[in-house]
């Protein structure tokens, strides 16, 4: 048995990826701030990575979903704001209330794998 290959492990892990991939959709949001005609992006990958979380067989009948991978987040353009004078349509504001979601986000998966590590390393130690 593989110890960080457990369904958890693989959750946590496609999560951190998901998160790492709004980060920098984000960063790029910024960035174009003032660029003419760009549009807003964002990342789409909470639907997927809450597929994974009820692909877990409790019955040998049931489906199996274990082909989740991070290639299924994507990035698609943000549709739903109002355009700027120069055709650009990135909200400061909202870019932030996002970052700051995110790395809150991300902070939890990290401490979540951190949690799942200290218990390996307990149990290694023989419980000292």
């Amino acid at each position: 048995m593989n110890l960080f290959s457990s369904p958890v492990m693989k959750n946590l892990e496609m999560a951190l990826d998901g998160s790492a991939l709004k980060q920098k959709t984000i960063s790029n949001n910024l960035a174009n701030v003032d660029t003419p005609g760009y549009k807003a992006k964002e990342t789409v990958f909470n639907q997927e990575f809450k597929k994974s979380l009820h692909a877990h067989r409790t019955d040998q009948r049931h489906f199996s979903f274990s082909n989740m991978s991070s290639a299924s987040f994507h990035i698609k353009e943000r549709t739903n704001t109002a355009m700027n004078h120069n055709g650009n349509n990135v909200d400061v504001d909202q870019e932030m209330a996002e970052l700051a979601k995110n790395q809150l986000y991300y902070q939890t998966l990290v401490q979540r794998i951190n949690g799942k590590f200290n218990s390996i390393k307990m149990v290694v130690k023989g419980g000292r």
